[in-house]
């Protein structure tokens, strides 16, 4: 069966059910009730044994398995919310898991009530060079919690890797008026022109995000010093 497409949706439990057999639909029912389970009575199966993990993350490893690898994300992400992953979780089935386990709690961390604890596995993904996590890594929950440091350099990941910038989270409202990413692409782009190579094209989407809006600093409808003008970086052809 095909792996899931990192940008594909997740999918809700009743858009899952309909594409679900039966037998796949009845163990994803026995893995969120031991997921709801753990979420009501958290120190249950944790209780006496250090080594011990609730029966659900089990579940969550084998959920490809049994829901087909197609589904896995979108299973593994409703394990997830049922089970109120907190930070400990989190960063055990992540540290623990494969590469499509990783991306999993990545693509969930939108739907947690953790506030910015799962910073960390962002940020150990965007150090790594598997697309699949990089894509999942800069969505929703990046766009809300990166500084404005490492999501400059987390668009620049993108670009570098060739993750459609697309699947970056806030975009367009946070590259708007950015004249350091502006300067940053433009150095981008500069040195792979140098070195005789082509510049995404994605590379000149952005660009044209951080063009000041009306209201900026040095705006024709305001008086003041100017702001930087984003540089122009180089056409494909150059």
């Amino acid at each position: 069966m095909p792996m899931s497409s990192p940008d594909a949706p997740l999918l809700t439990r009743k858009e899952l059910d309909a594409q679900l057999g039966g037998a796949a639909r009845a163990w994803l029912d026995e893995a969120l009730a031991e997921a709801a389970h753990a979420a009501a009575h958290p120190d249950d199966a944790l209780a006496g044994n250090v080594y011990a993990v609730p029966p659900w993350e089990l579940r969550y490893a084998a959920a490809g398995r049994h829901c087909g690898l197609e589904h896995a994300d979108s299973a593994r992400a409703l394990l997830l919310v049922a089970a109120e992953a907190g930070q400990a979780a989190l960063t055990r089935i992540y540290e623990q898991g494969t590469a499509a386990e990783r991306r999993a709690v990545l693509l969930t961390l939108p739907a947690l009530d953790i506030g910015a604890t799962a910073l960390p596995l962002v940020e150990d993904a965007l150090r790594a060079n598997d697309t699949t996590l990089i894509a999942a890594a800069v969505g929703p929950y990046a766009g809300d919690h990166l500084d404005p440091h490492n999501w400059r350099h987390a668009v620049l990941k993108c670009l570098f890797t060739g993750v459609p910038v697309s699947a970056i989270g806030q975009l367009a409202g946070r590259a708007a008026g950015d004249a350091e990413l502006a300067r940053m692409l433009g150095d981008f782009a500069a040195e792979r022109t140098a070195a005789g190579r082509s510049v995404p094209a994605d590379l000149h989407r952005v660009l044209a995000l951080t063009a000041p809006g009306p209201d900026a600093p040095g705006s024709a409808t305001t008086t003041g010093p100017a702001a930087p003008t984003a540089p122009t970086a180089p056409s494909e052809e150059s």
